[in-house]
C-alpha cells in the first residue's frame, strides 16, 4: 500500500483522492442504509411498540459513538502521520494503544450500561409500557460494546493508512449478516430460537464478530500493513504518553458531536410547537439533507487522512494541494447532488410524506436549506485539514460557536418572525457563518503556523 507521495508519482492527486472517497461514501450510504432497513424490521415484523423501544437507544448510542469517534478521529491523524512518516514502529504502537483504550471503555461501558440499564431509560423518559421491551434490548446492545467499539475503531485505522476499501467490504458482510439474521432471529425460523426485541442486538454483534473474524483473516492473508500478527499485539498496552496524545486530538471531536447532537434536541423542540405536520416534514428534509451530506463529510475525512499523511511525509506543500482538491470535489459532487435534490425534490419528499400538504411543506423547507450543505462541506474540509496537524481546539470552538450563538439564536427568532421556514433561514444562516469562521481561521492563522508531525 503506497503513501501519498509514492501514489503523486504515478498518477495526479484528484484521480488518488477519488479513488479513496468512493467507497468512504459507499460505506456512510450503506451504513444509513442498512440502520434504515433493520428498523423497517422490527417495525413490520413487531409492531410501533417494539419500534419505540429500540429508538430509546439512539439518544444512548450517539453518546457511545461522540466516545468511539472521538478516539478514532485523534488515532486517524497520528496514523496517518506515521504512516507517511513510513515509521511502522510507531504506527504499531499508535494502533496498540487505540485498541487498549478502546476494549477498556467499551469492558466499562458494558458493565455500567448493563447495569444501570433501567435508571438510564427512566432518566430518558421511557415508557412505562415500552419498558419491558427497551430494557433487555437497551442491555444487549451496551453489553456488545466491545465488539462495537474494536469494528468502529479498526475500519477507522484501516483508512488511516490509504485503505478505504477493506471497511466497505467489512461493513457489507456486517449489512449482509444483520439482514440475513435479524429476521430469522425475531421469528425464530430455521430451528433458531425466538428472540423477539433482543434479536437486532444479537444479529448486529453477530454481524462484527464475523467480521473481525474476516479482518483477522483477510488482512493476514494481503500481509496488510495493519495485519493483527504478534508484533501489533505485542503494542496492545496501556501506553500513557500515546494515550494522552490520542485522548488531546479526540475529545474536542466527540465533545462537537455532543454540542450538535444537544442543539438538535433543542431544534426539534421549536418544529414540535407548529404541529405533527412540521415535525413530519423536518424529519423527511433531514433524510434527504442526510444523503447529501455524506459525501460533504466523506470528502473532508479523505481530505484529513491525506493531509495528515502529508505532514507524516514532512511534504507541507502537498497539504495545500490536498486542500484545493478537496474543495473541488465538494464543489462537483456535493454541488451535483443539491442539483439532483432540487430537481427532484417533490418526488424525495414523497419517498418519506403521502400527504400533499405535507409534500409541498418538505419542498418548501429543502429549497430553504440544501444549497448551504455546499458551505457546509467546505468548511469541514477546512476543518479537517487543520485537525490532521493536530489544530483541533479552533475548530472545534469555532463549530461551537456556529451552532450556540449563531443558529439556536436566529433559528428561535426567525421562528418567530417567519414561522416554521425560518427556523431553516437560521440553518442556512449557521452553515454559511461555519465556513466563513473556519475559512479565515485557516487562511489567516493556521496558514502561517509552522506544521509539524506530531510524533
Amino acid at each position: 500500500m503506497a503513501t501519498q507521495g509514492q501514489l503523486l508519482k504515478e498518477r495526479k492527486l484528484w484521480k488518488v483522492f477519488l479513488i479513496f472517497l468512493l467507497p468512504l461514501i459507499a460505506t456512510n450510504i450503506l451504513q444509513n442504509l442498512t440502520g434504515t432497513i433493520n428498523t423497517i424490521f422490527v417495525g413490520q415484523m413487531m409492531g410501533v411498540d417494539a419500534i419505540a423501544a429500540v429508538a430509546v437507544f439512539f439518544p444512548i448510542l450517539f453518546c457511545l459513538l461522540a466516545f468511539i469517534i472521538g478516539l478514532s478521529a485523534g488515532s486517524t491523524i497520528l496514523i496517518g502521520q506515521a504512516w507517511g512518516a513510513k515509521n511502522y514502529e510507531k504506527l504499531h504502537i499508535i494502533v496498540g494503544s487505540t485498541i487498549f483504550m478502546t476494549l477498556i471503555g467499551g469492558i466499562i461501558i458494558a458493565a455500567l450500561g448493563v447495569y444501570f440499564a433501567r435508571p438510564i431509560l427512566e432518566l430518558l423518559g421511557t415508557d412505562a409500557k415500552v419498558m419491558h421491551l427497551s430494557l433487555p434490548y437497551v442491555q444487549w446492545m451496551l453489553a456488545g460494546s466491545p465488539l462495537l467499539f474494536l469494528y468502529i475503531i479498526y475500519t477507522s485505522i484501516l483508512r488511516g493508512v490509504g485503505d478505504s476499501i477493506t471497511p466497505l467490504i467489512a461493513l457489507g458482510l456486517t449489512s449482509v449478516i444483520g439482514l440475513i439474521v435479524t429476521p430469522v432471529l425475531i421469528q425464530g425460523m430455521f430451528g433458531f430460537p425466538k428472540m423477539g426485541i433482543i434479536a437486532p442486538a444479537v444479529a448486529t454483534y453477530v454481524g462484527y464478530a464475523s467480521v473481525l473474524v474476516f479482518l483477522f483473516i483477510q488482512l493476514n492473508r494481503k500481509n496488510h500493513p495493519l495485519k493483527i500478527d504478534t508484533a501489533l499485539l505485542s503494542k496492545i498496552r496501556h501506553q500513557p504518553q500515546m494515550s494522552k496524545l490520542i485522548l488531546k486530538l479526540g475529545i474536542p471531536t466527540g465533545i462537537q458531536m455532543v454540542t450538535t447532537s444537544l442543539a438538535g434536541l433543542v431544534i426539534i423542540g421549536m418544529v414540535n410547537r407548529f404541529g405533527a405536520d412540521a415535525t413530519a416534514a423536518y424529519g423527511a428534509v433531514n433524510q434527504v439533507l442526510n444523503y447529501v451530506q455524506f459525501p460533504a463529510l466523506s470528502i473532508g475525512i479523505a481530505a484529513s487522512i491525506f493531509a495528515a499523511q502529508a505532514i507524516g511525509a514532512n511534504k507541507i506543500e502537498l497539504v495545500r494541494k490536498v486542500t484545493r482538491t478537496a474543495l473541488m470535489m465538494n464543489l462537483i459532487l456535493t454541488g451535483s447532488l443539491i442539483t439532483l435534490a432540487y430537481l427532484g425534490s417533490k418526488y424525495l419528499m414523497a419517498l418519506f410524506i403521502t400527504d400533499p400538504h405535507v409534500v409541498a411543506l418538505g419542498q418548501q423547507l429543502l429549497f430553504i436549506v440544501l444549497w448551504s450543505i455546499l458551505f457546509f462541506g467546505a468548511s469541514a474540509i477546512f476543518a479537517s485539514i487543520m485537525r490532521a496537524s493536530g489544530t483541533v481546539i479552533a475548530p472545534m470552538l469555532i463549530n461551537i460557536f456556529a451552532i450556540l450563538i449563531i443558529e439556536i439564536p436566529l433559528a428561535y427568532w426567525f421562528s418567530h418572525l417567519w414561522g416554521l421556514k425560518g427556523i431553516w433561514i437560521g440553518y442556512a444562516i449557521s452553515f454559511v457563518s461555519l465556513f466563513l469562521l473556519q475559512g479565515l481561521y485557516y487562511q489567516f492563522i493556521w496558514k502561517k503556523k509552522s506544521i509539524q508531525r506530531l510524533i
